[in-house]
């Protein structure tokens, strides 16, 4: 059996007994894929998985709280599955999690940029072992895998699930994960030419929030500080220095939490690098605080907890 078949066995074994599972389907056209809520065993004849099945679906579980529901979670996503558990903002007894041994998801700006012709139609698609063949207005192109590939996966040292019910797939060989080289680029840059590289990259935002929306650590979307009057934290004003103001205030409350599942970048529509952001504050806290968000289950994040003196912070010295 494939581990597509494996996963619909899982599924049917317990979809009696839940509201729904969030998997995958495919989306407008061939190379998209969006959530699916299956509820039924008829849904099941919809559901994907592979290359294209990029969304973590943790994000949607914390509107679920109550209800029994089930998710399929790549390795990345399980992480945030672990996150939203011990920040108690979901039950483990009310989620059932069908986890997979992941090879890996495509980036779709990658794949624009690859593409000979704007994807704005998009006839078909094939996924090989290492490739994928994508037929946009009668013309055929191949890309490999790994140049499409999405960064998250370049440095993913947890591609199979760290927590489930059901593990689907065969398991990887534990390996750690290589650096990579557009943020080691970045972090390399003097403090005058990040800051300018800011600038411009925060002019071209629109603020829609889909990066906060689609962040499955950002629960607070009805009481966000960015759309708050009172206090004005950040005005409605389309500057690059609003913009920033609130990017900072958003990797700020991730500190420590972030799982870096690069589902905020993903869904910018004006593809700004926002894992610059989100890796950089996510170094700081390893080094300062030994801590990692997502790794182990039972582990508080350390700026949701409070200790008299902090091990690696000498306060005393200054």
């Amino acid at each position: 059996m494939s581990q597509l078949d494996d996963l619909k066995t899982a599924i049917k074994s317990r979809l009696g007994d839940l509201e729904c599972v969030i998997g995958w389907e495919q989306g407008y056209d061939p190379l998209h894929a969006t959530p699916l809520f299956i509820r039924s065993e008829a849904d099941l004849d919809r559901l994907i998985i592979g290359p294209l099945a990029v969304h973590n679906l943790a994000t949607y579980l914390t509107g679920w709280k109550g209800k029994k529901v089930g998710v399929v979670v790549k390795g990345c996503d399980s992480k945030s599955v672990i996150e939203l558990l011990n920040e108690k903002l979901i039950n483990r007894d009310d989620v059932v999690i069908f986890g997979l041994c992941c090879d890996g998801v495509v980036s779709q700006r990658k794949i624009r940029a690859a593409l000979p012709a704007d994807p704005g139609f998009v006839e078909s698609v094939e996924i090989g072992a290492d490739s994928l063949k994508v037929t946009v207005a009668g013309q055929a192109a191949t890309l490999r895998l790994d140049d499409v590939r999405a960064d998250k996966c370049r440095v993913c040292d947890t591609p199979d699930a760290l927590v489930s019910d059901f593990l689907i797939g065969k398991a990887h060989t534990p390996a750690p994960a290589p650096s990579l080289k557009c943020q080691d680029e970045f972090e390399a840059k003097s403090d005058a030419e990040k800051f300018a590289f800011w600038q411009e990259t925060m002019g071209r935002c629109i603020r829609c929030y889909a990066c906060r929306n689609a962040c499955p650590m950002c629960v607070c979307r009805d009481y966000c500080i960015a759309t708050s009057r009172d206090p004005l934290w950040v005005s409605q004003e389309n500057l690059p220095s609003e913009n920033m103001m609130f990017q900072m205030i958003h990797v700020s409350h991730l500190a420590g939490r972030c799982t870096e599942c690069g589902e905020c970048e993903r869904a910018c529509p004006v593809d700004i690098p926002l894992m610059l952001l989100r890796r950089y504050m996510n170094k700081q806290v390893r080094d300062v605080f030994q801590h990692e968000a997502g790794k182990a289950l039972d582990q508080t994040p350390p700026l949701l907890t409070f200790k008299v003196e902090e091990e690696r912070i000498n306060e005393r010295g200054w």
